[in-house]
């Protein structure tokens, strides 16, 4: 097999490492292309492709990383990973974590931890690397790692519960979600919230948001209600999607382009978080991004009467 075609058989574990580190498509995809790259480049052919190639590409996620720590902090409101429709690389036998760790809960837990704990929790915990091999990529002891390693499980492990374990039951309560929030039934919607519903969205500050966070189940389901009426006025429609490996939805105008997504964390049979990106910087990867404000206006526009 020549290098290209190993490159090509493993590139979508490659990009499902580097996502988890970074938090970002297009970041994820450039350092996969870097990768190729050096691996291009290298003399001796490694004995092993993916242990060589998973090395190369979670050093230059952990660099990038690094410098995007500096922007993230100066990012306008809240900051959320670059939702992901479609996780490339499948493993039945670790489906479950795979799923659990792209969550967007998942990735802005990983925020908080240093970029080589983030690294070695991906490697070791998501992946199933050994911790020889895990060691070698973030450059300490074996010892060190597994240190690395536990005190990053800890602090995921504690900063919030796992998922909905019936994967059935979590789909077909987003079903109804939907079916409710195209309807823009308040009551309908509300019965679906937890009581302390959290809805929070990432505009960065380059698009429309009326309130950084919703709280409540009231608050949320009028909210929700509201947007989804102005969606209907200008023939956009919402497009039910899996985001980030939870129930969600693309929105998309009546132009077909998308200018928002949503993602929902669903636990003990109720919708515990909403999180939108709305930021266009985070869209592009889906395609042609929508103008929100475009909509919002043509929406405003539409309502108005006619004389």
């Amino acid at each position: 097999m020549s290098r290209a075609d190993e490159f090509q058989e493993l590139r979508p574990l490659l990009f499902s490492i580097s996502y988890r580190i970074l938090g970002s498509v297009s970041e994820a995809e450039d350092a996969v292309q870097e990768t190729w790259l050096r691996y291009e480049a290298t003399p001796a052919q490694p004995a092993s492709a993916k242990a060589f190639l998973s090395a190369v590409v979670s050093r230059i996620s952990i660099d990038v990383l690094r410098s995007a720590r500096v922007r993230r902090e100066e990012y306008v409101g809240q900051w959320f990973p670059e939702p992901l429709l479609t996780d490339p690389y499948e493993d039945p036998a670790r489906s479950a974590e795979l799923a659990d760790s792209v969550s967007m809960a998942a990735l802005l837990l990983l925020e908080r931890l240093s970029p080589l704990e983030r690294a070695a929790f991906v490697l070791r915990e998501v992946f199933g690397f050994g911790f020889g091999e895990a060691a070698s990529v973030v450059g300490r002891s074996e010892a060190a790692c597994r240190q690395l390693s536990v005190r990053a499980r800890r602090h995921m492990d504690a900063g919030r519960p796992r998922f909905e374990a019936d994967r059935k039951e979590r789909e077909q309560l987003a079903e109804r979600f939907f079916d409710a929030f195209r309807e823009g039934k308040v009551d309908g919607l509300r019965k679906l919230l937890a009581a302390d519903v959290h809805m929070i969205g990432d505009s960065g500050g380059k698009a429309p948001q009326w309130k950084p966070i919703f709280l409540g189940a009231e608050n949320v389901a009028r909210v929700l209600a509201t947007l989804v009426s102005l969606f209907v006025r200008v023939g956009a429609v919402v497009e039910p999607r899996e985001v980030n490996g939870q129930p969600g939805a693309i929105f998309r105008d009546q132009d077909g382009k998308v200018p928002n997504t949503l993602a929902l964390d669903i636990l003990d049979g109720r919708i515990q978080t909403i999180r939108t990106v709305i930021n266009p910087d985070k869209l592009g990867h889906l395609g042609p991004v929508g103008d929100a404000w475009a909509v919002i206006g043509e929406a405003n526009q539409a309502r108005r009467p006619t004389d």
